[in-house]
C-alpha cells in the first residue's frame, strides 16, 4: 500500500514523559511517528536493566479521563495523539502467580514496588493486621533493623504507608517490626512482602465499577485466575479461567459467557453481563480481560486467535494479541544473563524519616542519597479511618502466618480518596453512621496518584497535597518542587508547541499531495479517453485546436517515447 507524506516525516520527535513505579521518579523517551509502543516500553525497561519485560505495560489517560493500556503492536503517535503532554505511567500489567518464581531480583523487586503502591491506594484489600505486617516489612527493607536510639516513639506514624493508617495498625507495625523481622535483609523482607502479598484475594486486583443486572454496585477485577467481582467487604463471584468460554461485550454491558460444571456428567451454560459506567470503560475491561486470558491459559502466542469484542449494536473491535505469553516465559532455561545488576533501594517518596534526629545507617543510605525528588505530577494524600466490616467468607487466601494477624472480625481498610469521603459525607446526609462506614471497593483510578492526576478538566495536572515531609526541610522541597515543575512544564509546552506545528504543515502536505496525484490521474484518463477512442461523442472535442496542439506537441511524442522505450502501447 502507497503511503503519502513528506520525507520530513522522520525527522519529527515526539517527548514522552513516563512516570516510574516511585512517583518521584520519571524518564522522558523521544520517539518518532513510526515507532510502535514496543519501542517506549522496551526503552523504559532498559532503562531500568529490566530483561523480564513481559510483565510490563505503559498506561495512559486519554482526554475523556478514561484509561488505556499502550497497544505495543500499534504506532504510539497515533494511539496518543490528543495527548498534549504525552505522559505515561510504568505499571506491571501482568502479574505472576508467583512472584518468586521470576527469575531476577531487579523484576521482583519492580512488582514489589508495585505492590506497595498497590498497597497505599487500597487497591491491595486486607485485614489491618495483615497491613500491619506488610507494612513491616517495608519498613524493615528500608530502614533496617530497628534501633532504639534512631527509632523514637511511634517512628512510622509521619510515613504513608497505607490508605487507611491508624495508630493500632502503626503499633502492631511496629512490634513486628522490631520482633518478627528483626534482622532480615531488604531482599529478605521484600521477598517476605511478595509472599504474603500474593496469597490475598485482590492481589493483582484492579477494581472496575459496574452494576449488576439489578442495578447493584459492584466492582470487578481481573487476574491471572479469572474474573473475580466484589460487593461491599465480599467477594461475590470467581470465574475462572477454564469455565470462560467467551468474552464480548454490547454498548455498555461487558459479557461473560461460562460453561460451569454442576457434576462430573453435567455441565451448564451461563451467561453473566455487568453493565460499565460509559462504552469506551466497557471496550477498556473488554480488552483487559482479553489479554490477561490470553497470556495466562495460551501455550503460544501464535496460537491466539483474532477476537471481535463488538455486536451488531455496538462497533465491534478486533484484538489480535501479541508478545509472549506466560508459559513461553516460563519455558525459558537457566539464567537470562552471567550477572545481574545491582538493585539501587533507595527510600520512596512515602517513607521519609526526621533529618535531625537519623543519622545514616549502613541498611539506610545518607540523606544526601535520599533526596526527595519530585516531578512535575504531585501525588495526592488520602484520607484516614476504619469501617466496621469483615473479611469475606467465600475469601480463598490463604491465612498468614503470624501471631499478629487478627482473626476476621477487626475493622478493614476503607479505599477512599479525600474527594470521595467529601462526596460521601455530602450525599449520606442523614443516614445511618453504619451505613456511612460500609466497606466499598473502590475503582482505583479516583485515588492512583499518578494516573488520576495526569489530566484536569483544563488539561493540567492536578495540585495536591503531597506526602508527609521533615518540617526542616518542607520549605525547601516546596520551592524545589515548584521551580521543577515549572521547568517541566515549560519544557513539555515548548516540545507541545513544536509537534503542534510540524502537525499542522505534515497534515497540510498530506492533504496536497493526494489530491495533486488524483486530480493527474484523472486528467491523464479522460486524455487518453479522447485520443485513443473513437467514439462519437469527442469527435468535436478533438478537432478543438488546443486539443489539435495538445496531442501534436505533448501526446504523441510522450507516446512514441514510451513505446520505444518501455515497448508500451
Amino acid at each position: 500500500m502507497l503511503k503519502f507524506g513528506s520525507k520530513s516525516d522522520v525527522t519529527v520527535v515526539h517527548r514522552a514523559t513516563i512516570r516510574l513505579l516511585d512517583d518521584a521518579e520519571i524518564i522522558h523517551c523521544d520517539f518518532q511517528p513510526q515507532h510502535k509502543g514496543r519501542y517506549i516500553l522496551e526503552y523504559v525497561c532498559k532503562q531500568l536493566n529490566i530483561l523480564e519485560t513481559d510483565y510490563f505495560g505503559l498506561r495512559y489517560v486519554d482526554h475523556c479521563r478514561q484509561r488505556h493500556w499502550l497497544d505495543l503492536a500499534k504506532t504510539a503517535i497515533k494511539q496518543v495523539k490528543d495527548m498534549d503532554p504525552i505522559l505515561f505511567s510504568f505499571r506491571v500489567k501482568f502479574y505472576p502467580p508467583d512472584p518468586l518464581r521470576l527469575k531476577e531480583e531487579i523484576t521482583r523487586y519492580q512488582v514489589y514496588q508495585q505492590l506497595k503502591r498497590d498497597l497505599l491506594h487500597g487497591r491491595l484489600y486486607c485485614s489491618p493486621g495483615e497491613a500491619a505486617l506488610l507494612a513491616a516489612c517495608i519498613v524493615q527493607s528500608e530502614l533496617g533493623d530497628y534501633d532504639p536510639k534512631l527509632h523514637e516513639g511511634n517512628y512510622i506514624s509521619e510515613h504513608k504507608l497505607l490508605l487507611k493508617q491508624t495508630e493500632a495498625i502503626e503499633e502492631k507495625a511496629m512490634k513486628l517490626h522490631q520482633t518478627e523481622l528483626k534482622g532480615f535483609t531488604p531482599q529478605q523482607a521484600e521477598t517476605h512482602f511478595l509472599r504474603l502479598a500474593s496469597q490475598l484475594d485482590t492481589y493483582a486486583v484492579d477494581p472496575h465499577p459496574v452494576k449488576d443486572q439489578k442495578g447493584a454496585q459492584l466492582y470487578l477485577g481481573i487476574n491471572h485466575c479469572g474474573i473475580l467481582t466484589f460487593q461491599g467487604s465480599r467477594k461475590t463471584h470467581h470465574f475462572r479461567w477454564p469455565e470462560v468460554q467467551k468474552i464480548n461485550y454490547e454498548g455498555k454491558m461487558f459479557i461473560v459467557h461460562l460453561t460451569i460444571s454442576e457434576d462430573v456428567r453435567t455441565k451448564k451454560k451461563h451467561t453473566v453481563g455487568f453493565k460499565c459506567p460509559t462504552g469506551s470503560n466497557c471496550r477498556h475491561v473488554w480488552r483487559c480481560a482479553i489479554e490477561q486470558m490470553l497470556f495466562f491459559t495460551l501455550p503460544r502466542a501464535s496460537d491466539a486467535p483474532v477476537v471481535s469484542g463488538g455486536s451488531i449494536f455496538s462497533w465491534g473491535t478486533k484484538f489480535k494479541y501479541t508478545g509472549r505469553t506466560e508459559k513461553e516465559v516460563l519455558e525459558e532455561t537457566g539464567p537470562l544473563r552471567k550477572e545481574e545488576p545491582p538493585i539501587q533501594r533507595c527510600q520512596t517518596t512515602c517513607l521519609r524519616r526526621k533529618a535531625s534526629s537519623v543519622p545514616a545507617t549502613p541498611s539506610t543510605p545518607s540523606q544526601d542519597l535520599v533526596e526527595i525528588r519530585y516531578s512535575s505530577l504531585p501525588r495526592s494524600c488520602h484520607s484516614a479511618g476504619l469501617d466496621g466490616a469483615g473479611m469475606s467468607e467465600g475469601s480463598t487466601g490463604v491465612p498468614f502466618s503470624s501471631p499478629y494477624c487478627p482473626d476476621n472480625t477487626l475493622p478493614l481498610l476503607e479505599p477512599v480518596s479525600e474527594d470521595q469521603e467529601i462526596h460521601s459525607r455530602r450525599n449520606n446526609v442523614g443516614q445511618h453512621e453504619g451505613v456511612i462506614n460500609d466497606y466499598y471497593f473502590r475503582d482505583s483510578f479516583d485515588h492512583s496518584s499518578s494516573e488520576s492526576q495526569l489530566l484536569d478538566a483544563s488539561g493540567k495536572p492536578h495540585s495536591r497535597s503531597v506526602t508527609p515531609v521533615p518540617k526542616m526541610q518542607k520549605l525547601q522541597n516546596a520551592k524545589e518542587f515548584h521551580q521543577q515543575q515549572q521547568q517541566q512544564q515549560q519544557q513539555l509546552q515548548q516540545t507541545g508547541r513544536r509537534s503542534k506545528s510540524r502537525h499542522k504543515s505534515l497534515r497540510i502536505t498530506r492533504l496536497f499531495i493526494p489530491a495533486f496525484m488524483l486530480t493527474i490521474t484523472v486528467l491523464f484518463t479522460v486524455i487518453v479517453l479522447v485520443f485513443e477512442t473513437d467514439t462519437t461523442l469527442f469527435n468535436n472535442l478533438r478537432k478543438t485546436p488546443e486539443m489539435v496542439a495538445l496531442k501534436n506537441q505533448y501526446y504523441v511524442p510522450i507516446k512514441e517515447f514510451l513505446r520505444t522505450k518501455l515497448g508500451l502501447f
